[in-house]
C-alpha cells in the first residue's frame, strides 16, 4: 500500500475514532424520530413512560442481546456514562475496521488468484498458450506475405 493510501486510511480512522470516542456523548438524548413515531397514540409521562392510550411501542419487550457488554451504547461495568459510551464507540469503529479490512484482504487475495489466469506458479505462460500465439503469429506472418 503506498505511503499516501496509508496516510489517509490512518487519517480516517482516527476521526473516526475521535467521533466515536468523544463527539458521541454529546448526542441528542431525545428521542429519534421511529422512536416518537411509535409512541403516536399513546400518552407519556415526564420519564417517558407509557400511561395511557394506544401504540406500537406498547408491545415492546426486551431485546434478546439486552444484557450484552455493549448494550445500550455503553460498555457494561464502567460506572462513569462518559466513559462507557466513548470507549463503546471505540470498540465499535475498531471491530467494523477490522471487519472490512478483513473484507478487502479476501478480496483481493481472491483477485490475485483469479487476475493470473492460466499463468503457472512462476508468472510465464502454460506451454499450450506458447504454442497458440506461435501459431497465431505464424497464421499473421503468411497472411502478410501473400498480400505483399
Amino acid at each position: 500500500m503506498k505511503n499516501r493510501s496509508l496516510a489517509f486510511l490512518a487519517g480516517g480512522l482516527l476521526v473516526a475514532l475521535l467521533l466515536a470516542g468523544v463527539v458521541s456523548n454529546y448526542a441528542s438524548s431525545h428521542p429519534d424520530g421511529l422512536d416518537s413515531s411509535l409512541l403516536k397514540g399513546c400518552t407519556v409521562d415526564a420519564d417517558d413512560n407509557i400511561v395511557g392510550g394506544s401504540c406500537p411501542a406498547q408491545q415492546a419487550r426486551e431485546h434478546e442481546l439486552g444484557d450484552s457488554p455493549l448494550a445500550d451504547y455503553g460498555v457494561r461495568g464502567i460506572r462513569n456514562s462518559f466513559v462507557s459510551t466513548g470507549l463503546s464507540g471505540v470498540l465499535g469503529v475498531l471491530v467494523t475496521f477490522a471487519i472490512g479490512a478483513g473484507g478487502f484482504w479476501l478480496l483481493r487475495r481472491r483477485g490475485d488468484a483469479s487476475t493470473r489466469g492460466d499463468d503457472t506458479a512462476d508468472g510465464t505462460a502454460s506451454t499450450d498458450d506458447a504454442t497458440a500465439a506461435e501459431g497465431a503469429t505464424g497464421d499473421a506472418v503468411t497472411a502478410a506475405r501473400r498480400t505483399s
